[in-house]
């Protein structure tokens, strides 16, 4: 066991007490072995953990500011109700814990926007390509006019298009009864072939107003999903914004029934 640490080894090496410790192996994330009244843990198990620590500290979610709304009507099929309603409708935290697992779970970025384009939550599981655009406030301006432009989309059915950053993007549409409320967006996919060429990189740069050799740096910073979990994900972006859908029913039909209480006890 000469590769085996101490509690306090382990506590000089993490900055952390010997409660913390112990909780770290409670939850699993750090497997030890009783050597008499004491714990001894593995050097590769302590790096493990050392390494997820690494992962967690870059961020799972990336807010992007809401921008002007666009002018461009909507299809009548697509037109929905005031975009305040879906943030106010939804429970935000719950909408968020949602997307944040199925983003992971199928390896897609993944954000709730209202009807406008207009991001309702945090980006989950951004790629980063994604994250390094939207640094500056003209990569903000291309991917919420992305969002903008597929809600205008006339197809009701996911399907796969190009962002402006030349990533596969695809929505699935959110609504409470007959009215559309918003739409969930997966993207962040490399479409084949990936990367783009050299004059596909200058004229991408150039639209975001950056040097070439910046999109070069992050170019292959995303995700690369063969065909069959590209039709997975197109397949779920619905199921997803369905999930969502009932979730707005139900809060409405129990918003209706306060507000008939209220109403009988005002009597």
């Amino acid at each position: 066991m000469t590769d085996m640490l101490t509690t306090k080894q382990v506590q000089e090496i993490l900055h952390v007490d010997r409660t913390t410790i112990y909780r770290f192996v409670e939850s699993g994330q750090l497997p030890a072995v009783r050597v008499g009244k004491q714990w001894r843990f593995a050097q590769a198990d302590l790096d493990h953990l050392l390494g997820k620590s690494s992962e967690r500290a870059l961020p799972k979610r990336l807010t992007v500011p809401a921008l002007p709304m666009s002018s461009t009507p909507l299809p009548t099929s697509l037109r929905a109700q005031p975009p305040t309603t879906l943030a106010a409708l939804l429970p935000l935290t719950c909408a968020q814990m949602i997307q944040d697992a199925f983003a992971e779970a199928l390896g897609v970025m993944m954000v709730i926007t209202d009807m406008q384009g207009q991001p309702v939550t945090q980006v989950s599981n951004p790629c980063g390509l994604y994250r390094a655009v939207i640094q500056d406030p003209d990569g903000v301006t291309h991917c919420v006019r992305t969002w903008q432009q597929l809600a205008g989309a006339p197809t009701l059915q996911p399907k796969f298009s190009a962002s402006e950053l030349g990533l596969l993007c695809a929505r699935g549409l959110i609504r409470a009864g007959n009215e559309l409320n918003g739409m969930v967006f997966i993207g962040g996919i490399a479409p084949t072939p990936w990367p783009p060429s050299a004059q596909e990189i200058n004229t991408l740069a150039a639209g975001l107003n950056v040097a070439p050799a910046f999109i070069e740096t992050h170019v292959n910073e995303v995700y690369r999903l063969d065909r069959t979990a590209q039709e997975r994900a197109l397949e779920f972006v619905q199921r997803i914004a369905d999930i969502y859908s009932h979730i707005l029913e139900d809060r409405q039909t129990l918003t209706g029934r306060l507000q008939a209480i209220a109403s009988l006890t005002a009597l």
